[in-house]
């Protein structure tokens, strides 16, 4: 076992993790909920950057349903952005889960 060749990789990887966390830091993701009724919109860091309501849904009588709609759609855009995240970081580490990272 080679240590410095070890330590080669381990620098390449930790390379190419802030590489990742930065692209998905400056991704946006989406969150849909009643078809397209409700549309939230968050960056990789999980921060909402817009929230988006058709007209029709801005009726007192919907008040209850607006709002598990935009839990769903909340919930949708950031499991988006989690699955995203994942996705890429096992690209690099090759599937093994490493404390810390995700």
């Amino acid at each position: 076992m080679d240590l410095t060749r070890l330590m080669q990789q381990a620098q390449k990887m930790q390379n190419q993790l802030g590489k990742i966390e930065k692209e998905l830091a400056e991704s946006n993701f989406e969150g849909l909920a009643g078809g397209d009724g409700v549309k939230v919109v968050i960056n990789g860091k999980n921060e909402v950057l817009s929230i988006d309501i058709k007209d029709e849904l801005l009726d007192k009588e919907n008040k209850e349903m607006l709002q598990d709609l935009l839990l769903i759609a909340f919930n949708n855009a950031i499991k988006n952005s989690n699955e995203t995240r994942d996705s890429k970081m096992k690209s690099v580490t090759g599937g093994i889960s490493i404390p810390g990272i995700f």
